[in-house]
């Protein structure tokens, strides 16, 4: 937007401008870019901007080295928002049925756009013959009734009607496929359509069944052989439409009934190899991804790429269709997203609640049918079960502590298993106080979700809406629950779904947001007829309160102290069954006769008292049986009591080990593992078998614990209750805090005996975390829990402080021991436990614990660089858990406390340079997350969150302490620009360039106000002190004052001549400033709208405008590269700060006003001090523009937004020293090259400069002397020179040997160079730019030859190997060839391609050329006669960029745009491979021997004898194998022999890479350079 245009009409400019906005925007409603003015006289007949006419009228028009990184993302987004103009994400569904007219015509019946208007309806499966069908316009325009395809839809209509169907679909004429949209979205909903058919008609035109024929089924039949080889069965359509209709009726072309999916199920088994019970319909993920993979295997599709769209129904995804993409690309996306699919599946998962009610069941002696069965008979059950809509949709089940609601519910669950439809869903959640994991509302949704969701898989869609953003951190910010609230809704409403049953248990026992759980279920219970809902709980007036249980008939309440004969019933069915189990008492009748009956006398009707009393039964003989009857009390309550004092008399120091375990059991955050709970409570180790040792102390707490699959847990809330409180004086008899340190402390012992490094064994460094699986036996067992817990046990005790425990804390102890010997390994175990977040809130917690205490300031100088170290390298570990000793290591400063007690564990082969500075950078943090550029940020008011504005279209909120996000907000249909809290930070609001304004409710995520009446992008806003106002600037060229309350619009201030880039309230908000794009600030009065004063001074656009605190001074930022402070009252100009290099985009004031922060386009932020005008501080690591810059309140911390995706915070307490000051260029790198000897690394810079680099990391030259971007570079073979090309339309040739000396400049050209080459003798240098090449001589400078011809712009040139000539590629389209020996004669003039030749390539001996082209096709020419075309290579999805010939010319390779490269046997024009890069590649070229291809992110080895694999939907894609070093195709991670070794953060990826040998040399966008060297011997 800051771009100033060469010469050209208004309309070119403007189109360009529009059209860049158009197709990085979501504003697709019309087919065209919106016509922006009258074109001139010379663009009227043009037609409308195609994507590739768009960008070369950008290029043309604009000087190259204006062409900002900005412009280049915008053109990317474009082209991905042109394909979404063909296939949108979710345009409105269009199913069209089809009806007979009265008149007997069959024709369309009105559009239904919803499955609530669609009727029933049947549905056709067929083959389809070319040119025979009858399509949609045929059925439009009521024609096409002599085609032989109307013969099925006369069929299809009669059947319909026949089976009592108004309504039927056929795919050839339903569907208009001249609308990509509707195409796309029809093929995404194909299997629903078909699943949701009434009746499903195939009609195999291939198989007859003469009239003659019987209809039995079961007889052979004449038509049978002709069925076993029908075609229907091999085309790769029909297998969705096979599975997904619940009846499939098989016709022949006679019309005649030949059985259905049922009856012919033996026969298409095994025609088709599916499985039956997926024919009967059992859901298919069931099935494996490979198993159903391998049923489409033998299938055929007419386009190559519907093979992969067929499944999309099969698999339950969503994808875009892309034509022409190729069948490995369509079956790679169509992986990635059952990948996404599984994934999401996998973090929403919290738990089984299947596992859980195994397990309840298992701990409570089984499931008796007969104690559970009398609930079937309960009246207000079987109204439940019975009710039809508006009537008894919730029924609540309560009852007092042991009387068995649990064990009920899992009764109920298994009798609706039984009974319930096969099409109906069954979802349930057992809650429990004891288990963190599960005690929680949100835990609840994620459960119930679960289970819908692994049973009707469609239903993911309504969280994948929301997850494909967010990833994991949905299910776990503070939005968590909104968003699952809102997801369940959408279930609920869902159309798709059948009759649900919801249970949920235990609602007393959900110990956090059980009232949002209770209004949710309320609010819920009665929005759909088919969901009916069981809950249970205690007898609480509060969840009976907000349950809404009103006599209203909708909700029933089950008590079973009302229902006491039936509850005492089944208690003694449990009591028989459990003296089933008394062997004391089994040959005595008469004994047993005695014990049931003073059991029933005894029991109350209560199963815990039960079971707790036959667990004492079973420990006495026959003769006490009765006496403990009798000692036994008949309360609950009682029984605890009574349990306590047998741990007492337990002999020697049971009773000691007994209090240990309990109490560490009831502080505990979760149920422990029996491993867990031995160190924790400090059992005896010397034991043969540890596990059995600690379930036998376990047992002698009487009863109140139980194991289950190793883990403990209290065999009921009330008995936790219980020792909680009225025993508490015995399990706690020095406080719960001592309980605490007790944990801690046990903690860090077994923390530091069991963590080392690679624990697990996984040995490689760049292990992913979602592939690592726990090892049996599992070394973190029993530390897991420590690793987790430990400082929250430490913070705990430390709140009730017993002094005699302080040394812990204390310089020299157990915490710092701990840290020095045992941090990087806490560190991976953290990441092994998927914990590393906790692991930096645990850091941030022991240092604030730590803070102020004078007798552990070692410790605090270590507990604050291991957070700075946890901060920072926080991602890095978090997905790779080796890289605690990789990448956390090596790009930690040299100075830091962590890195040096860890320097043995750091990698010894390899080296950065230069290397990484002494101290930890400025910057605390990096919040990677967007998916565009960040443009705004803002922190809340107590400076714990962050709010952060994304081109993305969201806006995120992060905690400031652990760099996790807490909410996405979702709902602009543009790029958000800005973002501001409110003064009292309830309120968020936003402002996109969809012209609205939201505010948003900070708690809970929702959107309260959309404000709308700008006519134009909003760019700005800003709150008044007193949260009443909002202000907002706009592209409008106005400012508009909102109301927040009642969202009108105040007031209107109009009367700008340019857009209005930013506004600003002043502190008493009687004032506003807002920023021009005319070089002048305009403050007005708030209450009147009248404008106060215009400051003038700056002489470009004022972008960025901000107040002090004190309102005293007004700073000013301009695209001028300064920022001006103002002196509010006179309007004079207190200062101009001068040092950025480009644009500032922002500023903002310190809260106490002393400090100035800017952002700017040189990638910079700088902090200023406002009475001196002194920069104080620059602050380098973003990799692209800065946007925004925004104080903590406190002033100790600055975040910034930026291009790059990416926000920092930095700490700005310190002096600003850089993490790394390695020399290099102040603006984007854009070539790096090494030379080929290896020994030097060239790059050349958006800066004007070259620089020359030892492989030591060493700058060795600054060449200067352009005026312009140098835009390529290119080393002479023998090493000794190297020619520079730039936008200030020279070649410079230096001397690299000496000091860097400028051999010579070559002046001509009359547009920037685009390509140079060198000779083979290096005598020579080839240039193009504009339509013309020029032949220089590189001692004398000499302009040998100016070689003329093309129409267009010439894109490259290549020497043959002899150097007798030279190849020219152009836009034009051509190729042409020259002699360069002799007077520069055209030989020859190839032409062929479609669109323009971007490179072009010798072979070795010269006789053939290959050219690259925008057509997707390289073609090989015959160079040495006629210019013949040898061959026309095909395959590429898009353009293709780069050719090189083998040594031996045997074969040729070319990298595409559609990131792969394949190489090519020349001679047959075979496809011998497709490499699939996942990166677009710029540079190629074979190695001597031709089994390797050298590129600029690696060597890739290469097998010439393979050919293309031909289902690569099916078999595995060729893995993609590099040699030595190299760096990932996402610039992530540096490699070695295809491993990923050390993950790069994100101020260390490139913009700009090279490799040589075992260096590889990189260029960052900021300008830094810095090259990687593997030590590694005999590699």
């Amino acid at each position: 937007m800051f771009l100033t245009p060469r010469r050209q009409c208004t309309w070119c400019r403007r189109q360009i401008r529009h059209t860049a906005w158009y197709l990085s925007s979501d504003n697709f409603g019309n087919t065209q870019p919106p016509n922006p003015a009258r074109p001139s006289e010379a663009h009227r007949n043009r037609p409308a901007l195609s994507l590739p006419r768009f960008s070369d009228l950008i290029f043309r028009c604009w000087p190259a080295h204006q062409l900002r990184p900005r412009l280049t993302c915008r053109l990317e987004l474009g082209q991905r928002n042109f394909y979404r103009l063909l296939s949108r994400e979710a345009p409105q569904e269009r199913m069209r049925l089809l009806q007979r007219s009265d008149a007997g015509e069959f024709e369309f019946a009105e559009n239904l756009t919803s499955d609530d208007t669609i009727p029933p309806y049947a549905i056709l499966s067929h083959t389809w013959k070319r040119d025979t069908e009858v399509i949609f316009e045929d059925m439009k325009n009521h024609t096409g009734k002599n085609k032989p395809g109307y013969e099925k839809i006369r069929f299809c209509g009669e059947q319909a009607r026949r089976d009592g169907l108004e309504y039927f679909w056929i795919d050839t004429c339903c569907i208009n496929k001249e609308s990509y949209a509707e195409l796309s979205q029809a093929i995404n909903s194909m299997f629903r359509w078909y699943r949701n058919a009434t009746r499903c008609y195939v009609y195999l035109s291939d198989v007859s069944s003469p009239l003659s024929d019987t209809n039995d089924e079961f007889n052979p039949r004449p038509w049978e052989a002709d069925f076993w080889k029908s075609k229907w069965f091999t085309r790769g359509w029909t297998l969705q439409e096979l599975l997904a209709p619940r009846s499939v009726e098989f016709f022949s072309r006679e019309h005649k009934r030949l059985g259905d999916k049922s009856s012919l199920e033996q026969q298409i088994h095994e025609i088709t190899g599916v499985p039956k019970s997926a024919l009967q319909g059992a859901p298919l993920s069931q099935f494996s991804v490979n198993e159903r993979l391998s049923w489409i295997e033998r299938r055929q599709t007419t386009v190559e790429e519907d093979k992969a769209y067929s499944l999309l129904g099969i698999f339950d995804v969503y994808m875009p269709l892309i034509y022409r993409e190729g069948t490995a690309s369509a079956f790679k996306r169509l992986r990635e997203e059952i990948e996404k699919l599984e994934k999401c599946l996998q973090d929403l998962r919290l738990t089984d609640p299947r596992d859980d009610k195994k397990r309840i069941e298992d701990t409570k002696g089984g499931l008796l049918e007969d104690s559970y069965r009398w609930v079937l008979e309960n009246s207000d059950f079987q109204r439940w079960s019975s009710a039809q809509q508006s009537q008894s949709q919730l029924l609540w089940i309560k009852g007092d502590p042991g009387k068995g609601k649990t064990m009920l519910l899992c009764g109920i669950i298994n009798e609706l298993n039984k009974s319930m439809a096969k099409t109906a869903l069954l979802s349930y959640f057992f809650c429990q106080a004891a288990d963190s994991r599960i005690n929680n509302a949100i835990a609840v949704l994620r459960g119930l979700i679960y289970l819908l969701v692994d049973q009707q898989p469609s239903l993911i869609s309504h969280i994948r809406k929301k997850y494909d953003r967010a990833g994991k951190a949905l299910f776990e910010d503070t939005n968590t629950w909104v968003v699952l609230c809102e997801i369940f809704t959408n279930i609920l409403h869902d159309p798709s779904l059948s009759n649900t049953y919801l249970i949920i248990d235990a609602l007393d026992e959900c110990v956090a947001d059980l009232p949002n759980l209770l209004d949710f279920i309320g609010q819920k219970s009665s929005v759909s007829s088919h969901v009916k809902w069981i809950v249970s709980s205690r007898n609480d007036f509060n969840i009976e309160w907000r349950l809404r249980l009103d006599g209203s008939g909708t909700r029933l309440s089950l008590e079973l102290e009302e229902n006491a004969k039936q509850v005492a019933c089944a208690v003694n069915t449990y009591i028989n069954h459990c003296l089933s189990e008394l062997s004391e008492i089994q040959h005595n009748t008469e004994l047993r006769d005695l014990v049931r009956e003073k059991m029933l006398s005894k029991a109350n009707g209560t199963f815990l008292w039960v079971s707790l009393v036959i667990k004492e039964l079973k420990e006495v003989m026959s003769w006490d049986v009765l006496q403990v009857l009798e000692e036994v009390p008949t309360e609950l309550k009682g029984m605890y009591h009574r349990m306590m004092k047998q741990i007492k008399l337990l002999r020697r120091n049971y009773p000691e080990l007994c209090r240990q375990v309990l109490s560490t059991v009831i502080v505990a955050y979760r149920p422990l593992h029996l491993q867990e709970l031995r160190v924790l409570s400090g059992l005896p180790t010397q034991v043969q078998n540890a596990n059995q040792s600690i379930a036998a102390i376990v047992k002698m707490c009487g009863s109140f614990l139980t194991v289950q699959d190793d883990n403990v847990y209290i065999i009921h809330q009330s008995a936790k209750d219980y020792l909680s409180e009225e025993a508490s004086h015995d399990i706690f008899p020095c406080g719960v805090g001592e309980a605490h340190h007790s944990i801690f402390s046990r903690s860090l012992q077994v923390m530091s005996r069991t963590l080392r490094r690679d624990i697990y064994g996984l040995h490689a460094l760049g292990y992913p975390i979602e592939r690592v699986e726990h090892p049996e036996p599992d070394p973190l067992a029993a530390s897991r829990y420590s690793c987790l817990s430990w400082v929250d046990h430490l913070c705990n005790w430390n709140s009730n402080c017993c002094a005699k425990h302080g040394v812990d804390l204390q310089d020299g102890g157990a915490v710092e021991d701990f840290m020095r010997r045992k941090y990087l390994y806490w560190l991976e175990a953290l990441s092994l436990c998927g914990s590393t977040s906790d692991g930096v809130g645990s850091m941030a917690k022991l240092e604030t614990l730590l803070q102020g205490r004078t007798d552990a300031s070692a410790l605090f100088g270590l507990v604050r660089d291991a957070y700075r170290f946890i901060m920072y390298h926080k991602q890095a570990v978090e997905n790779c858990p080796l890289q605690a000793y990789a990448s956390a290591l090596i790009f930690s400063p040299a100075h830091s406390l962590i890195r040096g007690l860890f320097k043995n564990e750091e990698l010894k082969t390899i080296a950065i340079q230069p290397p990484i500075g002494d101290e930890w950078s400025a910057c605390l943090q990096t919040l990677e997350g967007h998916y565009g550029s960040v443009r705004s940020i803002a922190f809340s008011h107590d400076s714990t969150q962050l709010a952060s504005a994304s081109d993305d279209k969201t806006v995120k909120i992060w905690d400031t302490r652990t760099g996790t996000y807490l909410q996405t907000l979702k709902g602009h249909s543009n790029w958000v620009t800005s973002v501001a809290f409110s003064p009292d930070s309830t309120q968020l609001a936003s402002a996109s360039d969809d012209k609205t304004i939201k505010i948003w409710d900070t708690r809970s995520g929702a959107c309260l106000q959309t404000l709308e009446g700008h006519r134009d992008w909003v760019k700005s806003i800003a709150y008044s002190h007193d949260s009443t106002r909002l202000a907002s600037a706009s592209t409008d060229r106005t400012v508009k004052i909102w109301d927040t309350r009642s969202s009108t619009c105040l007031q209107t201030l109009e009367g700008y001549s340019g857009f209005v880039w930013s506004v600003a309230f002043s502190g008493d908000s009687t004032r506003l400033a807002s920023a021009l794009a005319n070089t002048m600030v305009k403050i007005w009065d708030t209450r009147s709208g009248t404008c106060l004063q215009t400051l003038e001074g700056h002489s470009s656009w004022v972008i960025s405008v901000a107040y002090s605190h004190d309102s005293t001074r007004l700073a000013s930022a301009s695209g001028d590269r300064t920022i001006k402070i103002w002196d509010t009252k006179s309007g004079a100009c207190l200062q101009t700060l001068e040092g950025h290099r480009d644009l500032v985009k922002s500023v903002a004031f310190s809260h106490n006003s002393t400090r100035l922060a800017s952002a700017s386009e040189d990638t910079t932020a700088k902090i200023w001090d406002t009475r001196s005008g002194a920069c104080l501080q620059t602050l380098e690591g973003h990799r692209n523009w800065v946007w925004s810059v925004a104080f903590s309140h406190d002033s100790t911390r600055l975040a910034s937004a930026s291009e790059d995706k990416t926000v920092k915070i930095w700490d700005i307490t310190g002096d600003g020293a850089c993490l790394q000051t390695p020399e290099g260029h102040y603006d984007s790198v854009r070539s790096v090259a090494f030379s080929y000897d290896s020994t030097r690394l060239a790059s050349a810079s958006a800066d004007r400069t070259i620089k020359i680099w030892d492989t030591g990391g060493t700058c060795l030259q600054t060449l200067e002397g352009h005026r312009d971007w140098v835009k390529s570079i290119a080393f002479s073979y023998d090493s000794t020179q190297l020619a520079s090309a730039s936008d200030d339309k020279t070649v410079k040739i230096w001397d690299i040997t000496g000091d860097g000396t400028c051999l010579q400049t070559l002046k001509g050209h009359r547009r920037s160079i685009r390509s140079i080459a060198f000779s083979g003798n290096s005598t020579q240098l080839a240039s193009a730019s504009d339509k013309t090449v020029r032949i220089w001589h590189t001692r004398g400078g000499i302009c040998l030859q100016t070689l003329e011809g093309h129409r267009d712009l010439v894109s490259s040139v290549a020497f043959s190997h002899n150097s007798t000539r030279l190849a020219s590629a152009s836009e034009d389209k051509t190729v042409k060839i020259w002699d360069i020996t002799g007077d520069g004669a055209c030989l020859q003039t190839l032409e062929g391609h479609s669109r323009r030749v971007i490179s072009v390539a010798f072979s070795g001996d010269s006789t053939w050329l290959a050219s690259a082209s925008g057509d997707r096709t390289v073609k090989i020419w015959d160079v040495t006669s006629d210019g013949a075309c040898l061959q026309t290579l095909e395959g590429h999805r898009d353009l293709v960029k780069s050719v090189a010939f083998s040594h031996d010319s045997a074969r040729l390779a070319s990298a595409s745009d559609d990131k792969t490269v394949k190489i090519w046997d020349t001679r047959s024009g075979a496809c011998l491979q497709t490499l699939d890069i996942g990166k677009r590649l710029s540079e190629i070229s074979f190695d001597a021997t031709g089994s390797c291809l050298h590129t600029e992110i690696g060597t890739i080895a290469i097998n010439a004898s393979s050919a293309s694999y031909t289902t690569p939907n099916v078999t595995k894609p060729q893995d993609l194998r590099f040699q030595g070093a190299g760096v990932s195709s996402d610039g992530v991670w540096i490699t070695y022999n295809s491993e990923n070794l050390v993950w790069l953060p994100s101020e260390y990826r490139p913009f700009r890479s090279a490799v040589s040998g075992k260096t590889i040399g990189i260029g960052v966008n900021s300008g830094k350079i810095w090259m990687c060297r593997f030590n590694i011997e005999n590699s």
